[in-house]
């Protein structure tokens, strides 16, 4: 286990020193796939997804054995603001609901062969309400990243991570508009469900944050903590733990890839080894998948959050691995090639 960093000058240094893909086992898996017994190109996108596993796994020929869910919550002042159509203490009552087996994503990640883990921070703690300065302070910030920089399995093949946490789409919409710019309802949706006039009112706080804030538009880690929550700065460790571990990751919704983002922005090539899971209906979703040139691999609706559509995007991944993996070459199968 690679100790979590202590500082954001030392979270810096250790995916700046990140080990990248393996270009030999790349070239290996893109050889294999010009021999198995298909057209070329004829699994589209499946081919490219198998190829860019196993060049992170060093293996022309991998399989998804251990993949890892974790879940994290936590919850945000901002919501005393009037932001969501439901209470902070839903927070609490869905994390119960998670270790009781009760939610979607115990569902998928059952279904997908993932192991998945819960990990509350804090939640009798909400952060700072971000209108009036800091959600965070730096300790905070590295104790929520180092949470989610242990939760990880070294022994993980695949990560995802989800959230829960009442107020963080507008958490997720204020990091998104100090980092991408333009106006603050270019980022801000409909989140749990509030009407026209809670909407109006969310885009007011996303614009109060950056107002309140100025400096989170001048770096991730920095917009991470005076916009974020503990639980995007967890999802953000986790991230950037498997990144050092070359453990592959499926980002999920909008929340997640708002995380990210911030985690992008302050570590060039820090999401090289991730790949969109799905298109949130969450409208801001699009526009920052684009600014992150990530595509999604899904586009079904979803708008949930806890890692749902990165855990059902696990089955994508596992056929991609299965066709290029279990499939025999041409010569293997006595098939003339063309």
């Amino acid at each position: 286990m690679i100790q979590a960093p202590d500082s954001p000058a030392a979270f810096r240094a250790a995916l700046t020193a990140a080990p990248s893909s393996d270009v030999a086992a790349i070239a290996e898996a893109q050889a294999r796939n010009g021999q198995l017994t298909k057209p070329p190109g004829a699994l589209g996108r499946l081919e490219d997804l198998a190829i860019w596993y196993a060049g992170w796994r060093s293996n022309p020929r991998p399989t998804i054995a251990s993949p890892q869910a974790l879940v994290f919550a936590g919850n945000h002042g901002v919501v005393a603001r009037g932001v969501s159509a439901f209470p902070a203490e839903v927070t609490v009552q869905m994390v119960a609901n998670f270790e009781a087996g009760g939610a979607a994503i115990n569902q998928l990640c059952k279904s997908a062969g993932a192991d998945l883990s819960v990990h509350a921070l804090e939640l009798d703690r909400p952060t700072a309400d971000f209108t009036q300065g800091p959600a965070m302070s730096e300790a905070e910030l590295m104790a929520a990243i180092g949470a989610g920089w242990t939760a990880v399995n070294p022994d993980a093949d695949l990560l995802i991570t989800g959230e829960m946490g009442i107020g963080n789409t507008t958490s997720a919409a204020a990091i998104a508009f100090a980092l991408y710019g333009g106006a603050a309802s270019d980022w801000t949706g409909r989140g749990t469900g509030v009407d026209d006039a809670g909407l109006a009112l969310k885009t007011q706080v996303v614009a109060d944050g950056l107002a309140a804030n100025p400096s989170a538009a001048t770096d991730g880690l920095e917009a991470l903590r005076c916009l974020g929550g503990r639980e995007l700065a967890a999802m953000v460790g986790a991230i950037a733990h498997a990144r050092v571990l070359r453990i592959p990751v499926i980002l999920d919704g909008f929340i997640c890839t708002a995380a990210a983002a911030a985690l992008a922005k302050a570590v060039p090539g820090a999401l090289d080894h991730a790949v969109a899971g799905h298109l949130s209906a969450e409208h801001a979703h699009g526009p920052l998948l684009t600014a992150l040139g990530k595509e999604p691999l899904l586009a079904l609706g979803m708008r949930l959050g806890e890692g749902s559509g990165a855990a059902l995007a696990i089955q994508v991944l596992k056929g991609a691995l299965a066709c290029h993996s279990g499939m025999a070459t041409f010569a293997e199968a006595g098939v003339a090639a063309g």
